[in-house]
């Protein structure tokens, strides 16, 4: 097939670190991956101000997409430490599966494009978790954290 998704986080990043990553890599499309969305701790990630800036700054498109976030309950049981990133990982990886993620959302759609949540770092974000699952699905992906 041959996609590139890329994946970015916004905590402990500026606002120039962030959009510099983005436009560097040429990343044509934002799909926001994010349960919560409008907290003004997203500060310049915000959903209402964060199409604008993408758009001035690195000529880029922003998207929702809901199917790529978690529900509610997982992501609560994870933050109050109910469940450990094990247990989260099994739990995301059912919900996407259930979802039929890989059917839902198209592969044209998330080439050249980047998987937007808020963990500054991949390794324990659903973004990454998102990724391997369509690249295992759908082949020929390749995933670029940035």
């Amino acid at each position: 097939m041959g996609i590139r998704i890329f994946t970015i986080g916004f905590t402990k990043k500026s606002a120039a670190k962030f959009f510099g990553l983005l436009r560097e890599a040429g990343v044509r499309r934002v799909v926001d991956t994010r349960l919560n969305r409008t907290s003004q701790l997203a500060g310049f990630a915000k959903e209402q101000d964060l199409p604008f800036f993408l758009r001035e700054i690195c000529n880029a498109d922003y998207e929702t997409e809901p199917l790529l976030a978690p529900t509610d309950g997982i992501l609560t049981d994870y933050r109050k430490k109910r469940i450990d990133w094990k247990t989260y990982e099994k739990r995301f990886n059912d919900l996407i599966r259930g979802r039929e993620i890989e059917k839902r959302v198209s592969p044209e759609r998330l080439d050249n494009a980047c998987l937007l949540c808020s963990e500054d770092k991949p390794h324990q974000c659903h973004r990454r978790l998102v990724a391997e699952y369509l690249r295992e699905k759908w082949g020929g992906v390749e995933i670029e954290h940035l």
